[in-house]
């Protein structure tokens, strides 16, 4: 698989870590910062697939007012206070 060269500037207490962790694992620290890499890549992707579902989804669906939502929890709240003796 082809690959391509990033460099990035990391503060001593970090590349320390990197080292620590990746000597480890006996792997190198371009192993390891190209697995993080990628793990928080995947990781924002996600998220941002998952927000992009829930702009989608309140485009297409009717929201319910925040007061409303509010004063039903407020109703269930005092239902279920109601019921401790």
């Amino acid at each position: 698989m082809a690959s391509s060269v990033i460099t990035t500037r990391l503060d001593p207490e970090t590349l320390a870590l990197v080292d620590r962790v990746s000597k480890a694992q006996g792997r190198s620290r371009s192993w390891f910062a190209a697995k993080a890499i990628k793990r928080a890549a995947e990781a924002e992707a996600e998220l941002q697939a998952f927000i992009q579902e829930g702009i989608v989804s309140a485009a297409n669906n009717p929201l319910i007012d925040g007061d409303v939502v509010l004063a039903k929890l407020d109703r269930w709240i005092a239902e279920l206070e109601s019921k401790i003796p």
